[in-house]
């Protein structure tokens, strides 16, 4: 099968791959959409430690089963031919984090398409109990949109946000957006969304965002008290740093932006304790991934906004480059075409 392979940090070719064959509990899904993120751009330069080399990378995505192996329950309700989305968690189970219901920081993390093989191919072997069945009317491309939608569920999750907070976003990428939409479905009293890039800011204000700035200090003047809840979808120090200083005394500051592990961030640890702020992180998916389905498929998520380029399988290295620059907002690849 063709497939895109990053051979190591650098160096990416479009070629072919042998066909996966389904294990033991397992299902073979022929790739429908597959989404490009931050993660799958950190592992084509070298910047994700646990990835192997070579890899095929791709870890947002839906499609069809076309194979079932031995010993996949009939109550799955899998079989040849079912709409599947896939979450890409691969928790062992054993450790001391999967006992204690947290497999996201599971000590044997592995995920398919960040240390296994994924999506940016036209097949790809996963287990039957990561298979979510999907209604009729979800494409392939909103389908490949719920694994980001669990992720920042499971952020929501997290944060624990009470009816008529106030929010700051900080980053109106895909994840920014995402957590949007779910912190006004949620009942936030209003949304301010900090970015760099105006077009995205035009997306966040369409999508309910009470009001918009390319500088979050923009908007902290704006609040005199601060937001009860700040979230830094960038990853970038700076902003981090900035959002910090716009939560309110008794507010909560979530770190869900992927920083460069070397980073460092300055923030007052008297302030912390003084204003007693909650300073809290939100890593993958944990018990999300049924809750984005729903989410998704009710329409509470205004996929044709978060929905930009679809690529061919060859236009993957495009594709990455699309979001070095923060072209767009959500990408994909379609492999079969």
């Amino acid at each position: 099968m063709r497939a895109a392979i990053i051979e190591r940090p650098g160096e990416i070719r479009i070629g072919t791959v042998p066909d996966p064959e389904p294990g033991p509990g397992e299902v073979v899904v022929r790739v429908g959409a597959c989404g490009i993120c931050g993660t799958d751009l950190r592992i084509a330069d070298g910047e994700f430690p646990p990835t192997p080399y070579p890899i095929v990378p791709g870890h947002e995505f839906a499609g069809e089963v076309v194979a079932l192996g031995a010993g996949v329950p009939e109550t799955t309700g899998l079989r040849e031919g079912s709409r599947v989305a896939v979450d890409p968690s691969l928790f062992c189970g054993r450790c001391e984090f999967c006992k204690l219901g947290r497999g996201n920081l599971c000590s044997n993390w592995n995920a398919i398409g960040d240390t296994v093989n994924g999506a940016f191919a036209e097949y790809v072997a996963v287990p039957a109990a990561n298979a979510y069945p999907l209604p009729g009317h979800v494409s392939y491309r909103e389908a490949a949109l719920i694994e980001p939608v669990s992720c920042a569920v499971h952020g929501i999750h997290r944060l624990l946000p009470r009816l008529g907070d106030s929010f700051l976003i900080v980053g109106a990428g895909t994840m920014g957006l995402l957590l949007l939409q779910l912190a006004l479905r949620g009942g936030a009293s209003r949304v301010a969304v900090a970015d760099l890039n105006p077009h995205r800011l035009e997306l966040a204000t369409r999508l309910g965002a009470s009001e918009t700035a390319r500088d979050v200090r923009e908007l902290r003047e704006r609040e005199p008290l601060g937001f009860d809840c700040a979230i830094d979808a960038t990853g970038a120090a700076r902003a981090i740093e900035q959002a910090f200083d716009a939560v309110r005394r008794g507010g909560k500051l979530m770190v869900f932006g992927v920083a460069p592990r070397e980073a460092r961030v300055s923030l007052s640890p008297f302030r912390i304790y003084n204003d007693e702020i909650t300073v809290l992180g939100s890593m993958a998916v944990l018990h999300s991934f049924g809750p984005a389905v729903d989410l998704v498929a009710s329409g509470a998520i205004d996929t044709g906004l978060m929905l930009t380029e679809a690529l061919p399988l060859e236009g993957f290295p495009r594709a990455l480059e699309m979001v070095r620059h923060g072209e767009g907002v959500k990408t994909q690849v379609l492999p079969n075409g």
